[in-house]
């Protein structure tokens, strides 16, 4: 495993734990690549080049940035690996002339490494460079994760620009509501029951359908009021009247 990250810190436990032997687990600081390994009882490096020979596959789960540059030294002396990286929106042929077999695994959920996950209901999404790859690739992927899928790269940079508008921007919602919150002394927890509700709905009703509040019917004169609440927070106000359109523009849309 190379990176000890957020993605890492749940599929090398989910790994061990359908009986995968983990040799080694490589980070840019030893400290957490021994956190990490130590775990599985694996190896921890910070040093690419004592990476160990004999694994059958390297998963390399890094930041999309880092990946042009450690792949050719990953690689360098070990042409019989399958090479795999996690990476939602960087393309499979990141890895054409570096390595002889390869392939990208990407499971599509938002990980932290306070929150240990379980793989079994994490979509996973495949690609390789032929069947045989392929194949050890769904062994894989199919003993940790009970939703595995083939993707090529165009359309899984078009899932992971769906996955940052669902989650990513969502949350960031959830972090603007908490600063109104706390500026006027309440906690952020009052919101958890309608967070919850609103997940909770969209598993029944199309996300269209189930869209509520001011922005559907474009109520001016609330809008305009909850704006003037936003006077000095231009960025807030942006956000605002962005997504006031687009939620009203998606409902004309749809009728």
């Amino acid at each position: 495993m190379v990176g000890a990250g957020n993605l890492a810190t749940s599929l090398v436990p989910a790994l061990s734990e359908a009986g995968h032997e983990v040799l080694c687990v490589y980070s840019r600081t030893m400290s957490a690549a021994r956190q990490l390994a130590d775990r599985v009882g694996a190896q921890a490096t910070d040093d690419c080049s004592k990476l160990p020979h004999e694994a059958d596959v390297c998963i390399i789960s890094v930041k999309d940035a880092a990946l042009a540059s450690l792949i050719p030294d990953i690689t360098k002396g070990r042409q019989g690996m399958l090479f795999v990286h996690t990476a939602g929106s960087m393309p499979m042929a990141l890895f054409d002339g570096y390595a002889s077999r390869y392939g990208v695994m990407y499971p599509m959920q938002t990980f932290s490494k306070s929150r240990p996950l379980q793989f079994c209901d994490i979509p996973t999404f495949l690609e390789a460079d032929n069947s045989d790859s392929l194949s050890m690739l769904y062994l894989l992927a199919e003993s940790i994760s009970d939703r595995v899928y083939e993707l090529d790269s165009e359309k899984r940079r078009h899932l992971h620009l769906a996955a940052v508008f669902a989650c990513n921007f969502v949350n960031h919602c959830y972090a603007l509501s908490s600063e109104i919150l706390a500026d006027n002394g309440l906690p952020f927890d009052v919101m958890l029951p309608l967070i919850d509700e609103t997940a909770r709905k969209v598993h029944e009703l199309h996300p269209v359908a189930a869209q509520t509040g001011p922005a559907v019917r474009y109520d001016q004169n609330v809008i305009q009021m909850q704006l003037s609440l936003l006077s000095g927070r231009d960025d807030m106000k942006e956000v605002y009247s962005v997504l006031s359109r687009s939620i009203h523009d998606m409902h004309l849309k749809h009728g």
